[in-house]
């Protein structure tokens, strides 16, 4: 069983998200912005963050490579989700680091193969 944390400023997504997570066995812990993530992180210590791209504040992509470039939590695998699709999004997403995207609206399998991708 791990830990997941999620981050997405909609409550809906979070919501959505957390079921999925937790109907396959995982803890979850959401936030609703990236605001002092790094402490959040430090004091949860997840074995894996799912976060969310389109965040006022500072966005996913930007989150994504500050925690990569930290080497406390460079090691915790990223899943991005974004409603944006292209082959682009995808390459700038594993350009800052994030070791799987999940495109919006996704299916509980959708998120859950990419988290399993992530971790193993």
């Amino acid at each position: 069983m791990s830990k997941i944390v999620v981050v997405d400023d909609s409550y809906a997504e979070l919501q959505m998200i957390e079921g999925y997570l937790k109907a396959a066995n995982h803890t979850v812990v959401s936030f609703p912005n990236t605001d002092k993530l790094e402490d959040k992180i430090a004091a949860e210590k997840p074995d894996l963050i799912v976060m969310d791209v389109v965040m006022p504040g500072r966005n996913g992509f930007q989150a994504c490579r500050d925690l990569k470039n930290d080497d406390r939590f460079k090691g915790i695998p990223v899943v991005l989700c974004t409603s944006k699709g292209q082959e682009s999004d995808k390459f700038w997403g594993q350009q800052q680091g994030a070791n799987g995207h999940v495109v919006k609206p996704f299916k509980a399998e959708d998120l859950l193969a990419a988290v399993k991708r992530a971790m193993s």
